[in-house]
Formats: structure tokens, sequence, C-alpha cells
């Protein structure tokens, strides 16, 4: 085994995590769905999303046989929802061409929706203790900072790289505890500012350290300035306190989850409203900013209380009232979800 596997392992042996939810038991159906999770989110957020989703979809096929309001809505809140998309076409298609279970052949599993090189390394890593690499955002500040590789980590050199000396520094043995321990390291170690070097094996052979390089390791994205959209969202609250919720389409953000419906000025919501239901007056509550990764969206909530649906919307499927209780079960944007919980 070579020394950084050696040295790796063995900090995990007294500091690793070998306590969560994905590792007990650790089949393949539970390792994918927390790489899933875990993309873009942190273990302490993902734990409680994780343990609901197995209570709900224990299996795969549970998963594929799932209506998509069900699957959304156990997402809702982690963002990114089309990686709940994906997911559940992955397991669809487990279903139809490999016998309900996630293929064990590399190329057949990263072929799948959502998947990929990392993350289909990682399920044949820590499901079945086969040698494939991985290299997420952890994986990625580790090696970054220990060998001293500039450049952003996403530039195709870069990467090509990075997958090089993953590969290279997989052990061929106790691959699933390795898998786990540099996404730990880099989760609780080598983390993303201020690192505990201190408490790092490799504080004595890290090159970020040696020439005090942990600051400006990983190499940054070069910077882009975020465009804002505005946007007018509709709140039409009947008698009974239902709210009026329209799914989206399947382009753009929030696609396929039930949402309020939008205008982009205030003429527009007016017209909009009057369009959904019949209305008297308007309140105009706090506005809020909602960051994506791509743009800043600027929304304006418009309450229009004591709204009467107009009969011609009661047989378009995209639209719906909906209580409390209703739209707890459906998939909302998580913004929008605590706009309404705020009301």
């Amino acid at each position: 085994m070579n020394p950084f596997a050696s040295a790796l392992l063995a900090w995990f042996d007294e500091h690793g995590r070998k306590d969560l939810p994905w590792q007990h038991p650790r089949d393949a159906y539970r390792v994918w769905l927390s790489e899933v999770m875990l993309q873009q989110t942190q273990v302490v957020t993902v734990i409680p999303y994780f343990q609901r989703f197995v209570a709900a979809l224990p299996t795969l096929r549970d998963l594929a046989a799932a209506d998509e309001d069900t699957v959304l809505a156990l997402w809702s809140g982690l963002g990114y929802y089309r990686r709940a998309r994906f997911l559940q076409r992955a397991a669809q298609l487990c279903v139809e061409r490999h016998n309900g279970e996630l293929p064990r052949d590399f190329e057949a599993l990263a072929a799948l929706p959502g998947i990929g090189r990392s993350t289909a390394g990682a399920i044949l890593a820590q499901a079945h203790g086969l040698r494939f690499p991985i290299l997420d955002g952890n994986v990625k500040r580790v090696l970054t900072r220990y060998l001293g590789i500039h450049g952003h980590p996403g530039q195709g050199a870069v990467e090509k790289a990075l997958w090089q000396h993953a590969g290279a520094l997989t052990p061929a043995g106790r691959v699933a505890d390795y898998t786990q321990a540099i996404m730990d390291l880099g989760a609780t170690v080598c983390v993303r500012s201020r690192p505990l070097c201190e408490a790092c094996p490799f504080a004595a052979t890290c090159v970020a350290k040696r020439d005090n390089l942990t600051a400006q390791l990983p190499s940054a994205k070069p910077a882009k300035a975020l465009p804002t959209r505005d946007t007018v969202m509709l709140i039409l609250r009947d008698t009974q306190g239902r709210i009026l919720l329209e799914r989206r389409g399947p382009q753009g953000v929030w696609s396929g989850l039930w949402s309020l419906p939008e205008a982009g000025d205030h003429d527009g919501a007016w017209r909009a409203a009057q369009a959904l239901a019949k209305i008297d007056d308007a309140q105009t509550l706090p506005s809020f900013m909602h960051v994506f990764s791509h743009y800043r969206l600027q929304v304006e909530p418009l309450l229009f209380d004591a709204a009467t649906a107009h009969p011609r919307i009661a047989d378009n499927p995209a639209l719906r009232w909906c209580d409390a209780g209703e739209r707890a079960a459906l998939g909302l944007p998580a913004p929008v979800r605590t706009l309404l919980q705020d009301l």
C-alpha cells in the first residue's frame, strides 16, 4: 500500500466517521442516494433528508415506482432538484435494464442519469470494495493542497491530472474505508477556509502547508458577476385558507415543482391574478432575494386574500388549490415553502 493511503487509513481508524446512516447497512442504493444528496450539500444537512427519504422509499424499486410529487416533496429543501429527477429516472432504468439493481459494471453505472465517473466510483468502492477512485469537491481540495496543484480544478487539464493522482493513490485493499477517509479528511480537516493543518496526517508532507498556500489552493474559479432578475409571486388565498399553486414547466429552475404563479411586474401580476381568480385587493409583502448558481432572483410577493377561483381553471392539471397539509406532501421550492409558512 502506498504511503499516502497508509497514513490516511491510520488517521481514519482513529478519527474517521463510521456511524453515518448510509453506512449501516452500506448497500449500493443507500451509498448512491447519499452521494447524490451530498453533492453541493454538507453531511449535517443531508442526514435528516436521507433518513426521511429511505424511510419512505427504502429500496430502489420503491423509488422507481414512486410518483414524482412524492420524490420532490422528500427532496424539497435540498435544492438542485434535477438531482432528484435524475435519481428517479436512473432507478427506473435499473428496473428496466438491470433487474432492479444498480449495475456493478462501471461503464453501465456511470452512464445512468446523474451518476457520472466520481459517483460511480464511490458506489462501487463503498458498496462492493472495488478499486475505483473518486474526485468530489473534498478530494479535489485534499489533492490540490497535498500535491501543490495550481489552476481551477474544474479546468480540463487540471481535472485530468487530479484523476490520474486519485487513481494512483487509491489502494487495492480497504477501498471502502479509503474512499470514506479521503472524503472525511476534506470535510472535517482540510476544509475550505482555515483548514485544521495541525490535525492532518499530511502536515509534514503537504505542499500547500509547506509553502503557505492553503488559502490559495484550490485555485478559485474566475469570478463572474451574477445578473439579477425580478419577479412578482402571486399568493392567491381563498376564504378557506387554501393557496393556489401552479406546477412549473419542464424547463428552467424549479422545473416540475409546485410553486406560486409569477409575473414580471405589478401590472402583469394583477392581470395574471384576475385570470386565475376573482380578486379584490392586494397586499405587498416584504421582498427577498434568492440566489441560484447562475443568477439572483429578487422576489416581491403579492398577497390576494379572499380570492375566489374561476371555474375555468378547474380542469387545468397544472393549477390546484392546496391547504397546508396538502402543500406539505408536494415538492415546493424551499423559498416558496418558507414564504407560505410565514404567512
